[in-house]
Parts: C-alpha cells; sequence; structure tokens
C-alpha cells in the first residue's frame, strides 16, 4: 500500500477527505497529528495555510504585522523537512496554495509577502480567476478558484511557470523540472470537480513509484 505524507488541518479535511476516498488503496499519514516516517513516504502533498513563518523565508520581511497572525512553525519546520526527504527521492509531489509557496522557498525562490486583489471572498469556492497557460502544460484550467494574499515572486531555478493569472501574471501553476511528478499550484483544485484530472494523475504517479 504506498503511503502517502502530508500535513492537514481538521478545517480542510471537508474537501480532501472526499477525494482521499476515492483511492483507498493509498495510506494517508497526517504529520499534524501523528508521526510520520518521511524515509518511508511515496509520496507528499502539501496543502494550503497560514503564511510561512519568518525563519523560514529566504528573504528580510520588513514589515511582519502583513504576515498571517495564524502562523506555525511547527508545521513548516516538518513541511521543509520533509520536502527535503521528498526531492532527494523524488517522489510524487504536490503543492496547493501554501504548499507552492513552501515549494518556492524551500527550493530558493521568494515571495510577494502581501498581495491585494487575489483574496477576495467570493475566490475561495468558486472559480472566477481567469488563466493564461503555456501550451505545453498538461493541466490547462480556463479559471480558478484562487485566494490567497502571498505568492510567487523569483520563482526558484529548479521550477518553470505553467500558467499566470491574466489579469495581472500572478504564478498559478508551476511544475519542477526534470521530475517525475512534481506540480505546484497556488489555486484550490480539492475544491471543485473540474480538477478531478489533476489528482488522479498525482495518485497514479504515487501507486506507480
Amino acid at each position: 500500500m504506498p503511503n502517502l505524507a502530508t500535513w492537514l488541518r481538521a478545517k480542510d479535511e471537508k474537501w480532501f477527505f472526499p477525494i482521499f476516498a476515492r483511492y483507498p488503496n493509498v495510506r494517508i499519514w497526517n504529520a499534524m497529528i501523528e508521526k510520520v516516517p518521511l524515509e518511508e513516504m511515496d509520496g507528499l502533498l502539501l496543502t494550503g495555510g497560514a503564511d510561512i513563518a519568518p525563519e523560514f523565508l529566504k528573504q528580510d520581511v520588513p514589515d511582519p504585522s502583513i504576515l498571517s497572525q495564524e502562523l506555525d512553525p511547527r508545521r513548516d519546520k516538518w513541511e521543509f523537512e520533509a520536502l527535503a526527504s521528498a526531492v532527494e527521492r523524488e517522489v510524487p509531489l504536490l503543492g496547493i496554495c501554501k504548499g507552492m509557496q513552501t515549494i518556492n522557498v524551500a527550493l530558493g525562490g521568494t515571495l510577494t509577502l502581501d498581495l491585494p486583489g487575489h483574496d477576495l471572498p467570493e475566490q475561495k469556492d468558486q472559480d472566477v480567476q481567469p488563466l493564461r497557460t503555456d501550451r505545453r502544460a498538461k493541466y490547462r484550467i480556463a479559471q480558478v478558484n484562487s485566494s490567497h494574499h502571498q505568492a510567487v515572486d523569483c520563482v526558484a531555478d529548479r521550477c518553470e511557470v505553467e500558467a499566470w493569472c491574466a489579469a495581472d501574471d500572478v504564478i498559478e501553476q508551476m511544475r519542477l523540472r526534470d521530475y517525475p511528478f512534481g506540480l505546484a499550484v497556488q489555486y484550490h483544485p480539492e475544491r471543485g470537480t473540474i480538477y478531478d484530472e489533476l489528482f488522479d494523475d498525482f495518485f497514479s504517479h504515487l501507486r506507480n513509484s
């Protein structure tokens, strides 16, 4: 049985549990509530959450007040360690929202720490953010439900951008270069069925890793 590592908050269970139920042969390990043996993991899922704590960023934070008030350094420490283990072994990797930002920072990139206009209430559960997508991208989704106040700024060397917000070019999707399955998205594919192919592909790589 393949093992998938993640850190899943209770508030996100309603979105992810129906997805996990489609893959009953995969064992889900939630580092928030249990110790995860990283060396035994066959894949890593990095989900949304609070901003990355300043001590893990590779840039100055001139105004700490712009960061969310629910920072979780314990989670950040685990995710950076889990990501290092996953990348070293080239296991399937999927980053969502904060997960995309974590991947970019861990691989040497930086973030825009406070981005106006991308955290409107209607963007949480609806597909309202139009995308401009590179023709080489496997997943080409016209609109996404992308709600966030931070975003990728300087892209890590190992990453290639696949999609941008059509209105202002904020990065919404990127992949790891020369990696079996490494995808990072700023939007929330767990919140809509139009993204099912993305999860099916991720879990199929997990089973075959």
